[in-house]
C-alpha cells in the first residue's frame, strides 16, 4: 500500500545565505523520498535519504538513458529529446554502458592511479613554488585548482602541453552554468572539433596515453570523441571544484585546517570527509523502466527520479552529526562518486590528486587564510564548486 508523501512543487536549488556547503534546508525533514513535480507537468520523484538513493543506483529497473530523462527546471515541451552520443556512456544502460566503460576499466585502477602519485606530487610542488614566488594574494582557482587536474587528465589522455590552457577554458565555458547559449555551444563544438583531430592523430602517431591504447580496440573515432570529452569534464571539472571548495571549507572551519596541518596522516580521511560534506556533483537522474516500489511509494513507468547527492550524504541515518565539517570522521560509503555500475570510472584518480594536494597546501602555506569575497557557481551548474577563491598568507 502507498503510504502518504510530501509534493514538491519546483527542486530546491538556493542554499541558504551564509551556508555556501549546505544543499538547501527545503530539502530536508520530508522523508527520504518526496513526489516532485516537474515542468510540463510530467511526474517525478525526489530521493533525499542515502537507503533509497543506493538502492536505486544499483537497480537496473532505473534507467540513465538520456532521452527518456526530464529536467527538473527545463520543459522541453513536445521536444523529443535525442539519446546519448556514441562514447557518452554516463548517459546510457547495458550493454552499450558496459561496451564503452570496459575497455577503460583497467586504465583506471587503484594500482594504476597510485603510480601516479609521484606525478601528481610533482606538479603540486610546482604550482605550489610558483605561488610562493608570486606571493600573495593569489586566485587559488587559478593558480592551484584548476591546472592540477587538467595536467593530470591532459596528460592521461596526451593532450599535448600548449593546447591545455585552452581546453581548460572550454571546458570551463559550457560547465559553469552561467555561460549564454550561443558561447556555450560554440565552446562545445570547438572542444567536439579539437577531440577529433585529437583521435585521428593517435590513429596514425600513437603516444604513450590512454587515447592512444583505445585506438587499439573496435572503438570508432566518434565513439573515442565521445568517451575523451566525458573523460575529460568529468576528470577536470569535478576535482577542480573539489579543490577549490574543500579549501574555501577547510578555511571556514579553522580546527579543521589546523588538524590537516598538525597530523598529515589524516589526508585520506580528509579527503572522504570533504566528498561527503560538499557532494560538488549534487544531483543525479534516473528513470524508471517499469512500475517500482520504492520507500512505500509506486514509481511509475516513465516517471523520473532525481537523486540528490548532496542530500542523502548528509542523511543522518547513515551519518552522525551530518551537518558539521570532522576530517577525523570515517566517511566511507558516502555517494559522491555515485554507486553501482554508473560509479565514477575515475574516483581513483581524484582520490589521488586530492590526497596529494590538500596537505601539501596546508604545510607550504599553514598561514593561509581568504583574502577578499569567495564567488561561487550558480546552482544551475551541473558541478557546484568556486569560480574565484582570493587568498594570502603570511611570507
Amino acid at each position: 500500500m502507498t503510504n502518504s508523501v510530501h509534493t514538491i512543487d519546483v527542486l530546491p536549488a538556493e542554499r541558504e545565505a551564509g551556508r555556501p556547503f549546505d544543499p538547501p534546508r527545503e530539502l530536508h525533514g520530508h522523508g527520504p523520498l518526496s513526489r516532485l513535480l516537474l515542468p510540463g507537468g510530467h511526474e517525478g520523484w525526489l530521493v533525499t535519504g542515502y537507503d533509497v538513493a543506493r538502492s536505486v543506483l544499483a537497480d537496473p529497473r532505473f534507467s540513465s538513458r538520456k532521452e527518456l530523462m526530464r529536467h527538473p527546471w527545463i520543459d522541453y515541451g513536445g521536444f523529443e529529446i535525442p539519446p546519448a552520443p556514441p562514447g557518452e556512456f554516463l548517459l546510457m544502460d547495458e550493454p552499450q554502458h558496459s561496451r564503452y566503460r570496459k575497455p577503460l576499466v583497467g586504465r583506471f585502477t587503484v594500482r594504476r592511479m597510485r603510480l601516479l602519485a609521484e606525478r601528481v606530487e610533482q606538479i603540486t610542488a610546482e604550482h605550489l613554488d610558483a605561488m610562493e614566488e608570486a606571493g600573495p594574494p593569489v586566485d587559488l582557482v587559478a593558480a592551484f585548482a584548476r591546472p592540477i587536474p587538467a595536467i593530470m587528465i591532459c596528460e592521461l589522455l596526451g593532450v599535448p602541453y600548449e593546447d591545455r590552457g585552452s581546453f581548460q577554458e572550454q571546458i570551463d565555458t559550457f560547465m559553469n552554468g552561467e555561460t549564454p547559449d550561443e558561447e556555450l555551444i560554440a565552446a562545445y563544438t570547438a572542444t567536439q572539433e579539437y577531440l577529433a583531430t585529437l583521435v585521428a592523430a593517435k590513429r596514425l602517431n600513437p603516444t604513450d596515453d590512454a587515447l592512444s591504447e583505445l585506438t587499439d580496440s573496435d572503438l570508432d573515432d566518434e565513439e573515442l570523441k565521445g568517451i575523451s570529452l566525458i573523460l575529460l569534464a568529468a576528470g577536470l571539472d569535478t576535482t577542480a571544484n573539489m579543490l577549490s571548495l574543500g579549501t574555501f571549507a577547510l578555511l571556514s572551519n579553522p580546527e579543521q585546517w589546523a588538524a590537516l596541518r598538525d597530523e598529515p596522516a589524516l589526508a585520506e580521511n580528509a579527503v572522504e570527509e570533504l566528498l561527503r560534506y560538499l557532494s560538488v556533483a549534487k544531483t543525479f537522474q534516473r528513470t524508471a523502466l517499469e512500475d517500482v516500489e520504492l520507500g512505500g511509494q509506486t514509481i511509475k513507468a516513465g516517471a523520473t527520479v532525481i537523486l540528490s547527492y548532496a542530500t542523502a550524504n548528509r542523511d543522518p541515518e547513515r551519518f552522525a552529526d551530518p551537518d558539521t565539517l570532522d576530517i577525523r570522521r570515517h566517511a566511507g560509503g558516502h555517494l559522491a562518486f555515485g554507486h553501482g555500475i554508473h560509479a565514477c570510472l575515475g574516483q581513483q584518480l581524484a582520490r589521488v590528486e586530492m590526497r596529494v594536494a590538500f596537505p601539501a597546501l596546508v604545510q607550504r602555506f599553514p598561514t593561509l587564510r581568504l583574502a577578499g569575497e569567495v564567488a561561487l557557481r550558480p546552482e544551475t551548474a551541473d558541478i557546484y564548486g568556486v569560480k574565484s577563491l582570493p587568498v594570502t598568507w603570511d611570507r
